[in-house]
């Protein structure tokens, strides 16, 4: 019998990103900017890393409110890291974990995916 190996979705990786917020809030109501921009990222996280379970660091949260409800930043660079989830009791056993990266000083246009090998 053939051995099964793992899944390009079920192994452990981190990769940087950076997503274009501005064509995904286009036409958005003022008040609710910030608010969708958080659902945006994590349907991002969710398309690319292949899980439901995707949690948003703290300090990502507070760049994107940064500038307040309807100012959201066009562009922002994250570090999303697929993970294994230690909960028993958990539905899925994988996590990703959505952390904002450093911003180069050039600016964020045509970086592109940049994996990372270990985990800092």
């Amino acid at each position: 019998m053939v051995e099964k190996t793992r899944g390009r979705k079920e192994e452990v990786v981190t990769r940087e990103y950076t997503i274009n917020l501005h064509k995904r809030l286009h036409g958005c109501t003022f008040k609710k900017k910030a608010p969708k921009a958080i659902k945006e990222i994590r349907k991002f996280a969710q398309k690319a890393m292949g899980t439901k379970d995707v949690r948003v660091d703290v300090k990502l949260n507070k760049h994107i409110w940064s500038r307040g409800i309807r100012s959201v930043p066009r562009r922002i660079r994250v570090r999303i890291a697929r993970r294994r989830n230690d909960d028993e009791d958990a539905k899925e056993e994988l996590y990703s974990l959505v952390t904002v990266a450093e911003i180069p000083a050039e600016g964020l246009k045509d970086l592109g995916t940049k994996v990372i090998d270990d985990d800092e």
